[in-house]
């Protein structure tokens, strides 16, 4: 089947978060879902929940509410096959958004004195996540090389552990500079991490959205003693646009790490709902076509918006994103006084969201998400042309 990813389903009319925060007259390029209809077998598993009209509790593991027979074993099989990682259906806790997924690791491996590591700049639910369970924020700025690619520094990575830190949150594709990385950068972040007694908590929700060039290794699957250091959180959302209905997976192989996540979870958040469940297993079962279809879609995007920047707009750089359909874009030789990311809604109509939103590193920056029609796209990019070049006449 070939999927149409050029025509713009119509989303003020859908109750769209995205969509209508703005007035109509502004071009949302900025929260991370896709304006692109969800796999035609996710589409029908739906409709077929819906039609049956009744929609109780789902039956889970060990006859406990909470998800839907089969689905554990194709998680299962999906990492062996990408990754050749072997885990077991024990592994897995179903969870309602990797948000969630993050800060209930936070609550079950930091203690309130205990300190959170991250990488700035930095998803801002991340960036937050110390202070929402009140823990202690610590933080390490990445390193942005004169092309705009990223890097860690290692010596600074090991200087920002402190006696207090406890949890490191890993965001690998990283969100929002598009960094896939290396098996050899993530075998130097588990060392470091063994070496201080640091969890790692690997926030791995992009990683089946990567271009030719750069393969996803989940942290985990390096080697068993690695294993038995992560939290892993994956989803079907972000791959197949079902945000809404979140439906997350953390993969925690050890019995003890995984018994207290399990603990801090109790009584406080509840098991995935039925549509979320539904479409998250129809997804993975029957979603590949579609995936397959998608990145070459988004690449083609990516690449074009990057010819764009260079030859009408290059005042803004951009970093080419190895995976995400999230460009970070450099706005700071723009000649735009003060927030990039208000100028362009003010003169431009455009939604963008405001890097320094994401932490130290962000001034300056704002983010696009180019998961969308061509011509939404180039609409946007014309506007932030015609914007710019009204702003230095």
């Amino acid at each position: 089947m070939v999927y149409d990813f050029d025509s713009l389903p119509d989303r003020r009319n859908s109750d769209s978060f995205k969509w209508n925060f703005y007035s109509e007259d502004v071009l949302p390029m900025w929260v991370a879902d896709m304006d692109f209809l969800s796999p035609e077998p996710v589409v029908r598993a739906l409709r077929e929940r819906v039609e049956h009209g009744v929609y109780g509790y789902p039956l889970g593991l060990k006859g406990e509410p909470g998800e839907l027979p089969g689905f554990r074993q194709l998680i299962v099989e999906r990492l062996a096959d990408l990754y050749n990682w072997d885990i077991t259906a024990e592994d897995l806790i179903f969870l309602p958004g990797v948000i969630v997924g993050f800060n209930l690791a936070c609550h079950a491996v930091v203690s309130p004195a205990g300190g959170v590591l991250v990488q700035t700049p930095v998803y801002p639910h991340i960036l937050q996540a110390a202070e929402t369970t009140g823990c202690l924020p610590q933080e390490m700025e990445l390193t942005r090389s004169q092309d705009g690619s990223y890097s860690v520094d290692w010596d600074l990575f090991a200087a920002s552990m402190t006696r207090e830190t406890r949890l490191f949150i890993l965001n690998n594709p990283h969100n929002p500079v598009g960094k896939v990385f290396r098996q050899e950068e993530l075998e130097r972040v588990a060392e470091i991490c063994l070496q201080r007694g640091v969890v790692i908590c690997s926030d791995e929700i992009h990683s089946d959205l990567t271009f030719s060039g750069h393969r996803h290794v989940p942290i985990a699957a390096l080697d068993p003693q690695v294993a038995d250091n992560t939290i892993t959180l994956i989803a079907p959302t972000k791959t197949y646009n079902l945000a809404g209905l979140h439906c997350s997976i953390a993969i925690i192989q050890n019995p003890e790490l995984r018994r207290l996540y399990l603990e801090a979870k109790q009584g406080l958040v509840s098991w995935v709902n039925l549509m979320g469940l539904a479409a998250g297993q129809a997804a993975y079962k029957y979603g590949d076509e579609w995936l397959v279809q998608l990145i070459g879609y988004l690449q083609e995007n990516r690449d074009i918006l990057s010819e764009y920047l260079l030859s009408e707009l290059p005042e803004i750089s951009m970093s080419i994103p190895h995976g995400t359909y999230l460009a970070w874009l450099d706005c700071r030789e723009a000649g735009i006084q003060g927030n990039a990311g208000q100028f362009f809604l003010n003169r431009a109509k455009v939604a963008l969201n405001d890097g320094a939103t994401f932490g130290r590193g962000g001034e300056g920056f704002v983010r696009l998400n180019f998961g969308c029609p061509r011509s939404m796209l180039l609409e946007a990019l014309q506007r932030m042309q015609s914007a710019l070049t009204a702003h230095m006449t």
